[in-house]
């Protein structure tokens, strides 16, 4: 453990100057996005960032701190941190993840939203948006990808039926990220699991009686405020809903226990099958389709890796400690701890604007947190995978909203954030739910 003083019961004492990698990714992080997006009006500022070069100098001052430890045994510390199960699982699925949508395509949550909109009355057109963006994002496991897919649909909708823009792409992002938050093939469920150990069925089990209620909800919520618009017209487009299959089968499979390599190599195969036998695509296409899948996640992989390193720097130093220590002065008992897990997370998020990146930084301290205040893994994987999405799915700045906006500005429409923003009902009463569900004392297992 280097040179660092220890306290009486062996622990490295708290050192709140080896939290400073985090604080310096997030001024530049934050900084840049900020003057990007608000200052040089540069379209998706926050994405310009390169997320990956703002965590090598965090690194770069994590290995400059502490003389006592020489620069040979920080990378021994760093490699230990890397090479981690948790981290190396991770790091798979999320390959595998993106194997399964590359192969898979994303036509098929076109056909969905068509089918239900054709089959049910346009009075009802914005709760199918709702209903049709959470099976799509808990099907493909991205709640982006659904907005790009859905919002044009969305956009359509709202110029033939007279439905409030604002509403029908509040109601997709909604949708979206009660899929985010519960899919098995998302990243942020991927990321949450293996940082606290628990298995995906377990955390959906858990995060279920948080989501479903709040969708639930939304769902009434919505259908309230249709049945005060007077409708025009509705929707209508051919569909093919045979693509669908893969989805339900890698769905079906994670509910009831499969392990998740298997589940995807299921997707894997049979989306294959499906795409080559019914003529729409060929194989030199579908191969570069899966690298293209694949290569999607390289930077995600890199941000595990690159956090993983960082934080086993900061936990050696005493810095987690020190957090560690701030937390229990300010969050007291079990819930409180809840809370903290929470809103740390939450904070994560919105100096960071990337859900995923969000948990895998708070990964190691909710960790630890999850260990003092006796928080079972399912229930902290599935509060840092719950809070992550709510803030993700509220701010203005954040990569859902942005593409939603510019996806309706592409198509000729005009819509800002803060449009949108009181109309994302689901977001909104997910937290409600959550502190629910914090504050109710039951029993776990």
């Amino acid at each position: 453990m280097g040179k660092e003083k220890e306290n009486r019961n062996g622990k490295t004492k708290g050192n709140a100057i080896a939290l400073m990698p985090i604080g310096v990714f997030l001024v530049l992080y934050l900084g840049l996005g900020i003057l990007f997006e608000y200052v040089m009006k540069i379209p998706m500022g926050f994405y310009n960032v390169p997320i990956v070069v703002a965590f090598l100098a965090a690194i770069l001052v994590a290995c400059l701190q502490n003389r006592a430890v020489n620069f040979e045994q920080k990378l021994e510390i760093m490699s230990g941190g890397v090479g981690d199960k948790n981290i190396i699982t991770m790091l798979l699925i999320f390959l595998a993840a993106g194997s399964f949508v590359g192969v898979v395509g994303r036509g098929s949550a076109e056909s969905v939203a068509y089918c239900m909109l054709s089959l049910i009355p346009a009075r009802y057109a914005v709760a199918v948006l709702f209903v049709v963006a959470c099976f799509v994002s808990v099907a493909m496991g991205t709640s982006v990808g659904t907005i790009t897919l859905l919002v044009p649909i969305a956009s359509a909708v709202s110029g033939a039926s007279g439905f409030d823009l604002a509403f029908c792409v509040a109601s997709v992002m909604g949708g979206a990220m009660f899929g985010d938050n519960l899919s098995f093939i998302s990243d942020t469920t991927i990321a949450a699991c293996n940082g606290q150990g628990c298995e995906m069925k377990d955390k959906f089990r858990e995060n279920f009686w948080i989501a479903f209620p709040a969708a639930v909800a939304t769902l009434i919520l919505i259908l309230i405020l249709s049945f005060q618009t007077e409708v025009q017209g509705q929707v209508s487009q051919s569909y093919h809903l045979v693509q669908v299959i893969p989805y339900v089968l890698v769905l079906i499979g994670g509910i009831i226990g499969i392990n998740v390599f298997v589940v995807l190599l299921i997707g894997i195969v049979s989306g294959a099958f499906i795409m080559l036998a019914g003529g729409h695509i060929a194989p030199v296409d579908l191969l570069a389709n899966m690298g293209n899948g694949v290569s999607g996640m390289f930077e995600t992989c890199m941000v595990a890796i690159l956090v993983a390193a960082m934080c086993a720097l900061i936990r050696e130093y005493g810095g987690f400690d020190a957090l560690l220590g701030w937390i229990h002065r300010i969050f007291r008992g079990k819930r409180g701890g809840q809370l903290g897990m929470g809103l740390l997370v939450g904070a994560m998020d919105i100096a960071t604007a990337n859900n995923t990146v969000a948990i895998v930084m708070a990964n190691p301290i909710a960790k630890e947190m999850a260990q003092e205040y006796g928080i079972t893994p399912r229930k902290a994987a599935s509060i840092l995978d719950t809070f992550s999405c709510i803030f993700q799915g509220i701010i203005p700045y954040g990569a859902q909203m942005l593409v939603a906006i510019s996806a309706v500005n592409e198509l000729g429409g005009e819509l800002s954030a803060f449009q949108i923003m009181p109309r994302l009902f689901y977001p909104m009463l997910l937290l409600v739910s959550s502190v629910i569900a914090i504050l109710w004392n039951r029993k776990e297992k």
